[in-house]
């Protein structure tokens, strides 16, 4: 699927090789079938305005939507386990997924990072393709429901992913949820985070002064809980 893989490329770091080829991307994309019409033109409409802007504007805005909190992070396990045991079990299982395919994965990223996924699933025939998508739809949709919140141009690729997975679930539908959760890339609450890491560290040690539990009460409720419950909403996502 064609369609994944420029999506993949899309939503990977921005670099100067992404923009010099961006013709090339535009041109792959018409005898792709995956997209309607009206998709197709949304995804190439966002090629053409993301790489009309400086690279410099577009990679500081990547790294401040997806680098800094973990509410749209990009590695899917975070929305699931967390720093959970269970998330290690879980990228091994992913592992063994991708080599059971043929597939090698560079040391430089997770197994669970989106646009590797992507590239992964893009590898698959459709239905195979399709299934992988509904495993995640729930994820897709949290992250394109915070990041229309956010005014991001990236919400529509997906929208587009989650149109391309044949589910019913979208993004809209979790506007009202993700509308009452706390921003977890303020300021305040990346100093929340750290202090309450800082103070565990110490608490453990026995020195814990009454201000810096006073400043972790403080922040208590500065950062919602980012995590997804997937098998509330299993059902609705696959069609297999």
């Amino acid at each position: 699927m064609i369609a994944l893989r420029i999506i993949a490329r899309l939503l990977d770091y921005p670099e100067q090789a992404l923009f010099d080829h961006q013709q090339e991307l535009v041109e792959a994309l018409e005898p792709a079938c995956e997209l309607d019409l009206h998709h197709s033109a949304q995804l190439i409409m966002f090629i053409r305005r993301f790489c009309a802007r400086p690279l410099l504007d577009v990679q500081a805005e990547y790294c401040e939507l997806f680098d800094r909190g973990r509410a749209t992070s990009l590695l899917l396990f975070e929305h699931v386990h967390g720093e959970s045991r269970d998330r290690g079990q879980a990228m091994v299982d992913l592992m063994a997924q991708y080599r059971e395919a043929g597939l090698e994965i560079d040391s430089r990223e997770l197994p669970d990072f989106l646009p590797l996924y992507l590239e992964y699933l893009a590898s698959c025939n459709k239905e195979e393709a399709q299934g992988g998508l509904q495993d995640i739809a729930p994820i897709l949709a949290l992250l394109g429901a915070r990041l229309q919140q956010r005014q991001s141009p990236y919400a529509v690729l997906f929208d587009l992913l989650l149109a391309l997975s044949g589910t019913a679930v979208t993004s809209t539908s979790l506007g009202d949820q993700v509308a009452d959760e706390a921003r977890d890339d303020t300021p305040q609450a990346l100093d929340a985070v750290w202090e309450e890491e800082q103070i565990k560290f110490l608490s453990e040690q026995g020195c814990a002064s009454a201000q810096q539990a006073t400043h972790q009460r403080r922040f208590a409720g500065a950062v919602a809980p980012q995590y997804l419950d997937v098998g509330s909403m299993t059902t609705a996502t696959k069609g297999r």
